[in-house]
C-alpha cells in the first residue's frame, strides 16, 4: 500500500509539472519558457523537474509509455471471437479511457488545445511526435501480427494500424480547425476510427 501512494504521488507531481508547462508554452511560448520557469510555477525544485523530465521538451511525451503498454495489454487481451478490428476498437477505448483519467489534457481541454498547437507549429516537437507515434505504431502492429498470425502478415498489420490512426487524427484534426466543441471532437474521432477499420475488410 505504501508503494502504491507514492507511485501515485510521483503520477500526480508528473502530471503537474507536464499541465503546468503546457500552460506556460501557451502563455509565454515555447522557446522563451525555462525549465527554472516551469519549476518555479508548479512549485517544485528545478532539480526535481530533471528528476521525472530530461529535458523541457519531454513533458509534452510523458504519456507515450504508459499508452504503449496500455495498447500492448488490450492486444494482448484479446477475446475469443473477436477480430481484428474489435481488437482494434477495443484498444482504441482502451488508450482513450486512460488519457481521460492519466493523460496530461485529459481534464482540461484548453491544455489539450495548447499541446496540439504546439506539436503542430514547433519543428522540433513535431520531430519528436511523429517519431513517437511511428514508434507507437510499429509496436502496436507487431503485436496485432502476433495475435492473428494466421490473417496478418507484417505489411497487412503495418498497413491496419496505420489506416486507423490516420483516419483518427485526420478526423481529430479537421475538427479542431473548424472549432468544435470537446464533445464533437472526441464524436469525430471515433468517425475516424470507423472509417479506418474499414480496411480491415472481414478480418
Amino acid at each position: 500500500m505504501d508503494e502504491s501512494r507514492r507511485e501515485r504521488k510521483k503520477r500526480q507531481t508528473r502530471r503537474l509539472i507536464a499541465e503546468t508547462a503546457i500552460r506556460l508554452f501557451g502563455e509565454r511560448g515555447y522557446e522563451q519558457t525555462t525549465v527554472a520557469q516551469i519549476a518555479q510555477s508548479a512549485d517544485v525544485a528545478t532539480k526535481t523537474f530533471f528528476n521525472y523530465f530530461p529535458a523541457k521538451e519531454d513533458v509534452l511525451f510523458t504519456d507515450f509509455p504508459r499508452r504503449t503498454e496500455v495498447a500492448l495489454q488490450a492486444v494482448a487481451d484479446r477475446r475469443s471471437g473477436e477480430g481484428v478490428a474489435d481488437v482494434l476498437t477495443r484498444l482504441y477505448d482502451a488508450m482513450l479511457a486512460d488519457f481521460r483519467a492519466e493523460g496530461v489534457g485529459g481534464h482540461d481541454p484548453r491544455v489539450m488545445q495548447v499541446y496540439t498547437d504546439l506539436v503542430m507549429t514547433v519543428p522540433a516537437l513535431q520531430a519528436k511526435a511523429l517519431h513517437l507515434a511511428q514508434d507507437l505504431q510499429r509496436v502496436i502492429a507487431a503485436a496485432l501480427q502476433d495475435a492473428f498470425p494466421e490473417e496478418l502478415d507484417a505489411i497487412d498489420a503495418a498497413a491496419v494500424v496505420g489506416a486507423m490512426v490516420g483516419a483518427i487524427q485526420g478526423a481529430a484534426l479537421a475538427s479542431m480547425e473548424r472549432g468544435d466543441p470537446e464533445q464533437a471532437l472526441w464524436e469525430a474521432m471515433r468517425r475516424g476510427l470507423a472509417i479506418g477499420l474499414r480496411s480491415t475488410g472481414d478480418r
